[in-house]
């Protein structure tokens, strides 16, 4: 039998060094990463804790003498044979019922309805309070109403379904968030905002494939939409020079330079061809 020396007392000495050595070690790696854990935890719940009020303040809005305030009004009108409106079959919903008729192009006596009209440019760093009181697109005889909506941006658009059947409302945008979102007949208004300047943002129903409409969003008060009777106007305006947009979902987008000083009022008419923008 092979004999095996004893081992010297130095040895099992040194090896118990090394062990405790390496304990240590671990173990003060293993309280490094529980602290980091620790303080990375408390830097989270700190972040998500912060209430609106702890967060900075929007920019106050900047003051308009009401004294000096101008008006500007105008006409859009239709150069040209407007189309027939195209009949709207909507007999795969039996709750849909009445007539319906495309709205792209609405012409009414030359006069073309639901042009957005704004103030592009001229306004430089101005801000402006955000309205309290919602917007509101109403869902009627499974079409919505209005057609063009326009909305400054962080206020609240109010939608109601005021039809027999169930509705998805579903805006595509390109620089807001997406949504898709159901509401049952007699369900409560829906509130929504959108965040960011976007001018015609669409908006249709996948339950209805013939509902479109369009929200355009806008950082100021100053715009509108035309009526049946292409008319517009933009009230409170403090005197400039400024840039005035006419935008039609089909026809295409003008703009128009005017000048308006305290207390003017400026008429800017505007006139779209057959077939612009197509």
């Amino acid at each position: 039998m092979k004999w095996i020396p004893n081992p010297r007392k130095g040895d099992i000495m040194n090896t118990k060094t090394k062990c405790w050595a390496m304990m240590t070690v671990s173990m003060l790696a293993l309280l490094s990463l529980l602290l980091l854990a620790a303080c990375n935890k408390k830097e989270n719940t700190e972040q998500s804790s912060n209430t609106p009020a702890e967060q900075a303040a929007p920019a106050a809005a900047t003051p308009i003498d009401p004294a000096t305030v101008a008006t500007v009004n105008g006409t859009v009108k239709f150069d040209g044979t407007a189309p027939k409106p195209s009949k709207i079959d909507m007999s795969q919903d039996p709750a849909c019922k009445g007539t319906n008729e495309a709205e792209n192009i609405t012409v009414s006596g030359g006069d073309l309805a639901n042009v957005f009209v704004y103030v592009k440019d001229g306004l430089g760093s101005r801000t402006f309070d955000v309205p309290k009181d919602p917007v509101v697109l109403d869902q009627s005889g499974c079409k919505y109403h209005p057609h063009v909506l326009g909305v400054m941006a962080g206020q609240t658009v109010q939608i109601k379904n005021d039809d027999p059947t169930t509705h998805n409302i579903h805006p595509t945008p390109k620089d807001n968030r997406e949504w898709n979102e159901s509401q049952p007949p007699s369900s409560p208004a829906i509130e929504k905002n959108f965040a960011r300047e976007e001018i015609m943002l669409p908006v249709k129903c996948n339950q209805h494939p013939w509902m479109k409409m369009y929200v355009s969003v806008v950082k100021t008060p100053f715009y509108a939409v035309t009526d049946k009777s292409g008319k517009y106007e933009i009230k409170g305006l403090p005197p400039g020079d400024y840039t005035l947009a006419f935008v039609h979902e089909k026809l295409g987008e003008q703009d128009q330079k005017v000048t308006v000083g305290p207390k003017d009022t400026k008429t800017v008419d505007a006139s779209f061809k057959a077939g612009a923008g197509e």
